[in-house]
């Protein structure tokens, strides 16, 4: 999966999974466009990383819930680098909140980064490519194909972007290829100090996966097959069965 001569955009690139991904495209070859929110300092440590490998990379800050920052963001990064040809939705909010905890703040909130940015990115990355050929990467969710009570809104939200994502593999293609991954139990929640075990026996592989599993499956989605369109990858250890 050699990604000479590409760039990419990663969203919510400057920490978590959405920097191992960064990182994982330059190790690939791949010129990358780090979007950032308010990890400034992870950002450029991916362009310093970037640099170590002889790649290119630059660190862009834009709050993507506001339309107009994320219309932006892909015409800034266009010149910074080339015009970005694969472009990977990480980006996201996670508020554990049932409906009836839920507000109306927190709702429009996980709308507006979790389905409307992507959208509004998707949209533009098609508008500049022009027909010629690209591929976008949307991280999911277990949850977003088997609703539960807890997580709503991001739930919603993300059950809203696996449909876009099947939506837009048919709008855009045969030029520009839309598949998504549907994550698991990757990486604790910010904040925690250690992986809560209870969580993990719900899973039937019974163990959390590694950073490199959810790298090699992205890499995967983006860098495959040319026939692999409106595919839904769960890497999950098989929890969205149980």
């Amino acid at each position: 999966m050699d990604l000479k001569g590409h760039t990419a955009l990663v969203t919510g690139g400057g920490q978590r999974l959405g920097r191992a991904f960064a990182e994982a495209l330059l190790g690939r070859g791949a010129d990358v466009i780090v979007h950032y929110g308010k990890s400034a300092e992870g950002a450029q440590a991916v362009v310093r990383h970037a640099e170590g490998l002889g790649r290119r990379a630059v660190a862009l800050q834009a709050d993507l819930s506001q339309p107009d920052e994320a219309t932006g963001l892909l015409d800034r990064a266009a010149s910074h680098l080339a015009p970005p040809d694969l472009l990977v939705n990480s980006a996201s909010v996670f508020e554990n909140a049932g409906f009836e905890q839920t507000t109306l703040e927190m709702w429009q909130a996980h709308l507006a980064l979790n389905l409307t940015a992507p959208f509004l990115l998707s949209q533009t990355f098609a508008r500049q490519r022009q027909g010629h050929p690209g591929a976008i990467a949307n991280l999911l969710d277990w949850r977003a194909l088997r609703p539960g009570a807890d997580h709503f809104a991001y739930t919603i939200a993300k059950a809203g972007l696996a449909a876009m994502t099947l939506s837009l593999a048919q709008s855009l293609a045969p030029s520009i290829r839309v598949n998504g991954l549907a994550l698991g139990a990757i990486l604790p929640p910010s904040g925690a100090k250690a992986p809560d075990p209870a969580w993990i026996e719900r899973v039937p592989l019974r163990r959390w996966a590694t950073l490199d599993e959810a790298t090699d499956a992205l890499l995967f989605l983006l860098a495959g097959p040319d026939f692999l369109t409106g595919t839904i990858l769960h890497l999950d250890g098989g929890r969205h069965l149980t």
